[in-house]
This record gives structure tokens, sequence and C-alpha cells, in this order.
């Protein structure tokens, strides 16, 4: 059977897209070390990113943007980024894997695993596989909108961050439907 593993990264910040992954891992290929992304180092994220690139039998990032967030919701907008990880996929999964309490509606069965990044191996390759993207892409849009500090808290509420918003204004790139956003606008 062909597992497909989805996860996804960015559903709390308050900046940039919410990015998924979908992964079918390769039985006969094993990768050592999966586990949840936020339980890794950043280079153990990145070496792992790379095998799993290297070794699954297909992968492919899904997301969906801030105006889509905007529009229907982050929720809506992570399980729309869902979809697209898995309809990327080269290889037709007969069964999706989800982590979290909920499954959006996919073409073949799917089940939602709470803290599935840490116990099922395809989970816990997207979940690598999705961090590592976003961070990366946090990293190049803090050199296009310099001054909020993207590249140290990709995009989520810390204190810097709020510090920035409040001295230069919210950006195109900051969800105006999130409430922290939204007061400054």
């Amino acid at each position: 059977m062909i597992i497909a593993g989805v996860d996804e990264v960015g559903r709390g910040p308050l900046a940039g897209a919410v990015v998924t992954a979908a992964v079918i891992l390769d039985k006969n290929n094993p990768i050592s070390g999966l586990k949840d992304s936020k339980k890794l180092s950043e280079k153990k994220r990145e070496m792992l990113y790379e095998e799993i690139c290297s070794k699954a039998l297909c992968w492919h990032i899904g997301r969906a943007e801030v105006f889509e967030i905007d529009q229907i919701n982050i929720l809506q907008a992570t399980f729309l980024a869902m979809q697209r990880a898995v309809d990327g996929l080269t290889l037709q999964p007969h069964k999706v894997l989800v982590d979290g309490n909920k499954a959006p509606e996919f073409s073949m069965p799917a089940d939602a695993i709470i803290g599935g990044d840490g116990i099922v191996a395809e989970i816990s390759a997207a979940s690598i596989i999705a961090k590592v993207t976003r961070d990366r892409e946090m990293c190049q849009l803090a050199k296009i909108y310099p001054g909020y500090g993207l590249e140290k808290h990709k995009g989520y509420g810390t204190k810097m961050h709020m510090q920035a918003l409040i001295q230069l204004g919210p950006s195109e790139i900051h969800r105006s439907s999130f409430a922290p956003v939204k007061a400054l606008l």
C-alpha cells in the first residue's frame, strides 16, 4: 500500500504562506532519524531534508498564500495547501495520513493522526520538508521586507515582530485577517 504523509508549517504566524508537504517514502530505502521537525536542530533538519529529497519515492510542496488565508481562513487555507501537496505527487497514494485532528477531503481515504509527525515516518518526513521550505522562504522574504526580523522569528508573533509591526506597519505579506495585524490596519 502506498502511503502519503502530510503535514503543515505556518498556521500560526502573522506573515507568509502556510506551507504543506506530502511525502511517499521508499520502504526499501529507509531514512533514520525522522521525527517531528520541531524536535530537530536546524542543522539536522537540513541534513534530513536533503536525504528525504533524494530517497523518497516522491514528494511535493503545497501552499496557500496570504491572500487565500485572508479570504477563506487559516484552517481552510491549510486544507487547500494539503490538497495541493497530495495532488502534486507523481505517484497516487492509496491512503493519506495527516498530522492533526482533522484531514481535508482527498480523492483517496485519509486519516488524521494527532501527534503523527512524531510517530509516522511519512508525516515526519513531510513535517521536515515543509519546515525547511518555509524557513528558507522566510529568510528570502526578510531580504525583501527588511526590518521585521523574519529570518529570526519566521513570521510568528514574537515581541520583536510585534514591535516591528508597530514601527513599520504591516506589509503585503502580513495576514490582515489575523487580529494583531488587523488592529494595525
